[in-house]
């Protein structure tokens, strides 16, 4: 995002809101010299939820290392307390407000966030090993921060949710910022794709089936569901718990897999059952309330050549239509496209810190980078082997919609950059308005090393 001068670090909030470093309170310490451990310690208090001086430390060190040894403000500690304190905050009045998460929002944030640490450190063997925790204890040791967090974020979208921006204010925005504050964007592009997935053949379907049959047999027979699992499972978190997956309620998990779960009796086997991810075969282990148990065994249908090729016919097919003028590229992209993100989005991709549609050059992913770094604006490649982020393997297109050189934010070129940014500023100080209207709501108690931050004030 652009980063025009702030009053409290707007990036710092999203930081906390976003995917926090597996680290624990306790590690916090690791790697300083001997007799250097940090001596943690409540530093504030609002109402029942407290703020370690553990917390404020690692963000600060996050910080640190960002900066890459440029100069921080003086008071960063202190804006990230008050930031922490307004998440608390939070998390204070939501309990009085009744605003709460499902555990199915929490579940799918620690999914996805489990998916992110493993692609960060290579696999998920390797983060169970830094770790030495498997991949469920590492969930459960992060729930309560994970629910604490999206109710934060939940608390955030009923102050800040409804708030825009005019092109007036947009412009009244840009011309307070300092000519020399203004930033200097590198080279940015704006890319478009057309994903197919590699279709699965009849015959692999059929043989993943009759493999699932022949383990369900096996079970039958006597073998140990677990041990069967571990030994078999394509699903790489719950494999290695014997196919464990722990318990949900009705619509936490995809229908099929739950319709067939609930017929079950505690101990009994499903039949062979189909679902977005592959073929499962279900054990149940029991049932309490409204939720369920329940162990699987996953075995996902091999993709070919010959079922990427047929993507490939479709992809060359749309491309020429494109080209021809018959059909635009967005409309090809929402009508076929699998990737629904960048479908939605007319194909574009979009850049992660500013949700707008033009990325810098030299942060694309390397795959699309080498294919569009000799591309002329306009032009789409022929089909291309494309392998998802959830491991499916499919062809798509990509096509070069714009190449802006390097150039000084203007009101022009990153109108989209810069109301991003004034729409930022505005939230902040919905935030800052609320957070006075709301401290007297709580009791709130700062620890004397912290007492010059001034947490009862606005920043």
């Amino acid at each position: 995002m652009m980063q025009f001068i702030s009053r409290r670090l707007p990036l710092l909030f999203a930081l906390m809101l976003s995917l926090p470093p597996l680290v624990s309170r306790a590690q916090l310490g690791v790697g300083r010299p001997q007799g250097q451990q940090l001596l943690d310690g409540i530093v504030v208090k609002v109402d029942n939820q407290i703020v370690l001086r553990s917390d404020v430390e690692n963000i600060y060190a996050q910080e640190v290392a960002r900066a890459e040894g440029k100069l921080l403000p003086p008071d960063l500690k202190c804006k990230i307390l008050q930031s922490l304190v307004i998440n608390k905050l939070m998390l204070a009045r939501a309990e009085v407000d009744s605003v709460t998460v499902t555990d199915a929002q929490v579940n799918g944030e620690l999914d996805r966030r489990m998916a992110y640490f493993v692609q960060q450190i290579g696999s998920e063997k390797k983060l169970e090993e830094l770790y030495n925790k498997p991949v469920r204890t590492l969930k459960e040791d992060l729930r309560p921060q994970v629910k604490d967090q999206l109710t934060q974020q939940k608390m955030q979208e009923e102050i800040t949710g409804k708030l825009s921006v005019t092109p007036r204010e947009v412009s009244a925005y840009f011309t307070r910022v300092p000519k020399d504050s203004l930033p200097y964007f590198s080279t940015e592009v704006e890319v478009g794709q057309i994903v197919l997935p590699a279709q699965i053949s009849d015959k692999a379907k059929q043989e993943t089936i009759t493999k699932l049959n022949d383990l369900r047999g096996r079970v039958l027979a006597g073998e140990k569901f677990e041990d069967l699992a571990k030994q078999y499972s394509e699903d790489p978190g719950s494999g290695k718990e014997g196919g464990y997956l722990g318990f949900f309620k009705k619509g936490e998990l995809v229908p099929e897999y739950t319709a067939a779960a609930l017929r079950l009796e505690p101990g009994q086997l499903s039949p062979v059952v189909g679902s977005q991810f592959g073929f499962h075969l279900i054990q149940l282990i029991e049932r309490k309330g409204d939720s369920f148990s329940s162990r699987h065994i996953l075995l996902k249908p091999a993709t070919g050549a010959a079922d990427a090729n047929e993507a490939a016919k479709k992809l060359t097919t749309l491309r020429r239509q494109i080209l021809k003028d018959s059909l635009s590229f967005a409309k090809a992209a929402k009508e076929f496209s699998s990737d629904k993100t960048s479908a939605g989005n007319g194909g574009l991709l979009a850049n992660r810190q500013d949700g707008g549609s033009r990325m810098p050059l030299d942060k694309l992913d390397p795959a699309i980078f080498f294919t569009i770094d000799t591309m002329k604006v306009g032009h789409i490649t022929p089909p291309l082997p494309y392998r998802t982020d959830d491991g499916k393997d499919g062809m798509r297109i990509l096509w070069l919609k714009s190449n802006t050189p390097p150039h000084q934010a203007n009101l022009q070129a990153d109108y989209q950059k810069i109301a991003a940014a004034a729409l930022n500023e505005k939230r902040n100080k919905a935030l800052d308005a609320w957070f006075l209207k709301n401290r007297g709501s709580v009791y709130l108690e700062v620890a004397p090393e912290y007492a010059q931050c001034k947490v009862l004030e606005s920043q």
